[in-house]
């Protein structure tokens, strides 16, 4: 069949839920960082519930940062309301491109499905790519995944 486009198979979902626990392990270090700032800003005002659409625990009304969201692990600290909110690019507020809003909660969301592949590896990897920027590829790449739902993966070609 050369030639013919290849319908991909779907994933068994117990094959998909084994694969996201065991990425929630090997990002658990990261987790645990996210947890203990998460239950300081718990004292200054922060309510936690779990998003089962992100896989994260999520602080929202985080009391500290200069607004947004930070994901560390499956945890994610939002200093806002709601994460359903929409929200300029990297690349759009560094002047690099006129880009269309995206929604804050799947730009974090691509993040933690990051941090589920690259465990603790992220955070250098992070810092090695040019930390918060519109050139980190992982920045991109959840700008990226924010518009279309996929390419979340920062070294991806979509």
């Amino acid at each position: 069949m050369a030639g013919e486009a290849r319908a991909l198979t779907p994933m068994p979902i117990a094959l998909l839920r084994a694969l996201q626990v065991l990425g929630a392990l090997w990002a658990l270090p990261v987790s645990v960082l996210g947890l203990a700032l998460g239950a300081a800003g718990m004292a200054a005002g922060a309510r936690a519930r779990f998003s089962g659409r992100d896989l994260a625990l999520v602080f929202r009304r985080f009391p500290w940062g200069p607004g947004g969201a930070l994901t560390l692990g499956n945890v994610i600290l939002h200093t806002g309301e709601s994460m359903d909110r929409r929200c300029n690019t990297y690349a759009h507020d560094a002047g690099h491109a006129v880009e269309p809003q995206i929604v804050l909660a799947d730009h974090e969301r691509a993040h933690v499905y990051q941090y589920m592949a690259l465990g603790v590896l992220f955070l250098p990897l992070y810092a090695l790519g040019g930390g918060v920027s519109a050139r980190n590829p992982f920045e991109r790449a959840a700008d990226r995944y924010a518009h279309t739902g996929r390419g979340w993966w920062p070294w991806s070609r979509a």
